[in-house]
């Protein structure tokens, strides 16, 4: 199969001046030269799926110079962001589109690729990792399908295109995206011959780089019902081998976490989602950010949620603003959120309403302002020095415990 001729997309993405004025550059007639575009890849995928597209990719017969040089001349910024590879970033109007020369693989070591660029579609598509991620479309918005993608999108199959064990082999990543689009994109259960090579393969993410396989992670953790993924990932043993720490804690809380989220109107959250299948534990947290090459503010964020457990359900409001007063807001809220799951796991749903009536007290909980400052000090008297900081610091306690209700003339008198 390749040319589509009863379906077509229509969008507005499509109609943008920018990438019209981009098929423009690549498909007219310089130096005796005709380049052929078509759009490739998600964006094509999600609007046959009725998703919203976000980039917009291109694909190219044109080889990178030529790219490079025709942007240039129509007055266009060229990046070479992957050149080697065949991938131009174009710029229009401040528009980024990804142009890549149509190529194949000539070799692969598990994560590079040596390829060759040419002018065949059906090998460019051949060359991909899933059949959905492998249609095309031309300006007009003719679709062009090599791989049967079109039909795993109408009955929601992932699939690796051509032998799944050879995909893999070619890019050991690909274990982690077949899991990744079967959870923004699959329905019932994932492809069994792709289940079953990315079983056999899971020993070959051991050579992947932690940054690659985090951002796969982070990815698969953000669609909006991760669950049956997450679910395959443990029962294959492939997510005991990329996150050691779900062992003997598991994945059991993430559905009701889920059905939690879309009850309450919690956006969904990556990070949040991981907190449901490990064990709040500082060191394991400081641990497992390191290894995972995690952000200054991903590991801020799971180390504050192991380091501030939640309170009981019955707690009162008054202590509760002293916790986040003196703890993180955001790890609290995180650990509060949690507890719900739980109580409700256990059936409790009178925890789980207090439970909740306290994370929606912390939401809008302003931080009150200690009102003495060290020039305070100073004017009653006092040296700047240890002994000073330490008299502040007594004077904040005592402040907290009047529940934020002595003002700074008490305070001061109490000096």
């Amino acid at each position: 199969m390749s040319e589509l001729n009863d379906v077509r997309i229509k969008d507005d993405w499509l109609q943008d001046e920018r990438l019209q004025a981009l098929f423009d550059v690549l498909t007219s007639d310089a130096d005796g030269v005709t380049g052929e575009a078509r759009v490739a890849g998600g964006a094509v995928r999600n609007s046959l799926m009725g998703i919203p597209a976000s980039d917009v990719d291109l694909c190219t017969t044109l080889l990178p110079q030529e790219v490079v040089k025709r942007l240039e001349v129509a007055g266009h910024k060229a990046v070479p962001t992957g050149i080697e590879h065949g991938t131009i970033t174009a710029v229009l109007d401040g528009q980024a589109y990804e142009v890549t020369t149509l190529r194949k693989d000539i070799e692969t070591d598990g994560r590079h690729a040596v390829v060759e660029f040419g002018t065949d579609w059906e090998a460019d598509a051949n060359r991909r990792d899933l059949s959905i991620n492998g249609l095309y479309c031309d300006r007009e918005g003719k679709v062009y399908d090599f791989v049967d993608g079109y039909k795993d999108i109408l009955t929601k199959d992932v699939r690796f295109i051509g032998d799944a064990e050879t995909r893999i082999k070619e890019d050991s990543l690909r274990i982690l995206r077949f899991f990744r689009f079967f959870a923004w994109y699959g329905g019932g259960r994932p492809d069994a011959i792709g289940l079953k090579a990315c079983a056999a393969g899971r020993g070959l993410l051991a050579g992947l780089s932690v940054e690659r396989v985090w951002m796969e992670l982070k990815k698969l953790l953000a669609a909006p019902d991760p669950g049956r993924a997450i679910l395959w990932m443990r029962t294959t043993g492939i997510l005991g081998g990329v996150l050691p720490e779900t062992h003997k804690w598991g994945t059991d809380g993430i559905p009701g976490l889920l059905r939690l989220e879309q009850e309450r109107g919690w956006q969904p959250n990556a990070l949040f989602r991981l907190m449901g299948m490990v064990r709040p534990d500082v060191e394991t947290m400081q641990a497992m950010s390191k290894r995972m090459a995690f952000s200054k503010k991903e590991t801020q964020r799971m180390v504050a949620w192991a380091n501030n457990p939640a309170p009981k359900a019955n707690i009162f409001e008054s202590e509760l603003q002293k916790l986040l007063y003196r703890g993180s807001v955001r790890g609290l809220l995180d650990a509060m959120k949690l507890e719900v799951v739980h109580l409700q796991g256990r059936e409790d749903e009178a925890g789980a309403k207090a439970m909740l009536k306290l994370v929606e007290y912390a939401q809008g909980w302003q931080r009150p302002k200690f009102p003495v400052q060290g020039n305070d000090l100073i004017k009653a008297g006092m040296e700047t020095g240890p002994v000073m900081g330490e008299k502040l610091k007594a004077l904040e306690e005592a402040w907290i415990e009047s529940e934020f209700a002595l003002d700074k003339d008490a305070l001061l008198r109490m000096l």
